[in-house]
């Protein structure tokens, strides 16, 4: 495992200025007020041969009684907890406060490795830094985040705390993105996943605004699931916040493995939840449909069939759908979604041999020939597999405009028949044969 450098302090200080130039990203919100970074956000990142990853962390409010505060509270002390060296980052402009000598002595009782950072000091006077001697702690390193200046004094002082590693190999671990509406309970979901409150869970809609990972085990495999915030309708999304937090939520389904789409069953499948079916769709992942909150539906003997047809009808266009009916809330059948999950990616990359696949398709043109057009039958000479996530395969022909949607449709279900390709799409591309 890489080590851990968690940035922390009081609010409005620059801590996300400040990591999102040393990762070289916009990952983390900067907006000049405060209680923007809500969550803790990770990046790796590299300093002189010295790797390790980088956590951004909102603000430290010890005294707020604000339920939103309390929540960013209990998240920094985690990334404090899990940390393997502290940035503790002050502002020059402010000079030491009082909130600042609380955080440090927070801090000091970690017992964990401090990096003392004092932002701000644009116009760099030495004499600006011997006040924050006072908080007890290892010598003060002026920087300025927005002007760049002073990273590399503050970075060798990190890594005389940590030892070179390998960069962790993750081509075993399977990436998860969570994605949904707001309040569709996602983050109870990775919560209850993970056996505990990794992200803050609210009634308040947008609580959850940067896309959040979390490396766990289960059963010898390793998984990175994808917190991210509830995506709205365009016209909804009017802050510049929430729009870079839906960019992200949409990013997170590009680089993750797996998507797990929340649906609320008591607001049952909405207009919105389809569109982001259809996102998924068309970045061919491999996808859960995760109807949540089933505890509070009213149910008979049919509610279950009910669903199905709602969701065979709007998601016909990804009717290789998996679906799971769970409760965040109380556990039901919360087993299932990393056991769906699990199968969808393995079916995404199933391979057939070529001869098994020539078989089932020689047995699909007996049973339907192919169409003719303007006097010209199409052939179809042979087929391979070209590749997996999502599994494509390459039917060669005679003529490529011969091939009818319908008839491209039919040789899918085909295919989908004969091997087990649930809960991932797959690609089918029609070449002709003398095609380089």
């Amino acid at each position: 495992m890489k080590p851990i450098i968690a940035i922390v302090g009081r609010p409005n200080v620059g801590k996300s200025t400040f990591f999102n130039k040393i990762t070289g990203t916009k990952i983390a919100i900067v907006e000049d007020k405060p209680g923007v970074t809500r969550d803790r956000i990770y990046c790796d990142a590299e300093w002189c041969g010295y790797n390790f990853t980088l956590v951004d962390t909102g603000g430290i409010e010890l005294k707020s009684e604000d339920e939103m505060w309390l929540h960013i509270k209990t998240q920094a002390e985690i990334a404090i907890e899990t940390a393997d060296v502290i940035i503790f980052m002050c502002s020059a402009k402010d000079g030491v406060t009082t909130a600042d000598k609380e955080v440090a002595e927070k801090l000091r009782r970690s017992k964990k490795p401090i990096v003392l950072v004092v932002n701000k000091l644009d116009n760099y006077k030495r004499e600006d830094l011997f006040e924050f001697y006072e908080l007890g702690l290892d010598e003060p390193i002026g920087v300025s985040a927005e002007q760049s200046k002073g990273f590399g004094d503050c970075l060798d002082k990190v890594c005389n705390y940590i030892s070179k590693i390998e960069e962790e190999d993750e081509s075993d671990v399977v990436k998860i993105a969570v994605v949904g509406k707001p309040n569709a309970g996602k983050s109870s979901l990775v919560n209850a996943v993970l056996g505990y409150d990794r992200t803050i869970v609210s009634d308040i809609s947008g609580t959850t605004r940067d896309a959040i990972d979390t490396l766990f085990e289960v059963d010898g495999q390793k998984y990175k699931i994808i917190d991210t915030a509830g995506i709205r309708k365009k016209k909804a999304v009017d802050e510049d916040i929430e729009y870079y937090s839906v960019v992200r939520a949409l990013g997170a389904v590009r680089r993750a493995d797996v998507s797990l789409l929340v649906v609320d069953s008591v607001a049952g499948l909405t207009e919105q939840d389809v569109k982001i079916a259809g996102y998924i769709h068309e970045q061919a992942k491999p996808s859960v449909i995760v109807m949540n909150k089933w505890d509070a539906v009213d149910k008979d003997t049919f509610t279950v069939e009910t669903f199905k047809k709602k969701l065979n009808c709007d998601l016909a266009f990804m009717d290789y759908y998996k679906a799971v009916f769970i409760s965040a809330k109380t556990g039901q059948r919360l087993y299932k979604v990393l056991e769906t999950a699990t199968q969808s990616l393995g079916n995404a990359k199933r391979r057939i041999t070529t001869g098994t696949l020539n078989d089932v398709l020689n047995d699909a043109v007996r049973m339907n020939e192919p169409p003719s057009f303007h006097g010209r039958r199409l052939k179809i000479y042979y087929s391979v597999q070209d590749g997996v996530c999502p599994p494509t395969f390459i039917i060669f022909v005679n003529d490529s405009t011969l091939v009818h949607f319908s008839y491209k449709r039919y040789i899918e279900n085909v295919i989908r028949k004969a091997f087990d390709f649930s809960g991932t799409p797959i690609r089918i591309i029609f070449r002709e044969k003398n095609e380089e």
